[in-house]
């Protein structure tokens, strides 16, 4: 029952010293201090982080940011076009309005398109500043329940 108890805690604290490995918390062990009872202190330290954070640095939420849209000119041009034959075949030349409607139509479309992407680069960046400050708090908590044990912490 021993070995199995062992061998949880090592496989557990694997993934822990994985997670702590990117962390920038560096961790000094205790003089005398098994590398079981060392690893066990910085599995549990990791626990409570998470608890008290909801951040899991093993396992990041994952913002996608959604791809850069395309096209936004020729569905402009092909609405521009629409509108100006209409507004065309009013005035006497739909050939006309329609070339018109189609220039301003590819314009505004693509401007549209462009402010879309904008947003969406925007949003993605707030994800990543937010997922930088969930780290940030995991690591400060990592850090203070290891002081508390007692370990030396950079």
């Amino acid at each position: 029952m021993k070995s199995w108890t062992t061998a949880i805690v090592n496989g557990l604290a694997a993934c822990v010293l994985v997670s702590a490995a990117q962390a920038e918390v560096f961790v000094y062990p205790k003089p005398g201090q098994s590398q079981d009872a060392f690893q066990k202190d910085q599995y549990e330290c990791h626990t409570w982080a998470q608890q008290q954070t909801g951040f899991n640095p093993a396992a990041p939420p994952q913002a996608a940011a959604p791809p850069p849209q395309q096209g936004g000119a020729v569905k402009g041009a092909a609405r521009g076009a629409a509108v100006g034959a209409v507004g065309g075949a009013i005035g006497g030349d739909a050939g006309k309005g329609a070339a018109i409607g189609a220039g301003v139509g590819a314009v505004s479309g693509r401007m549209r398109q462009n402010a879309n992407n904008r947003e969406a680069a925007q949003a993605s960046q707030q994800a990543q500043a937010q997922q930088q400050g969930a780290y940030g708090n995991y690591e400060k908590a990592y850090a203070t329940c290891l002081s508390g044990r007692g370990y030396s912490v950079k």
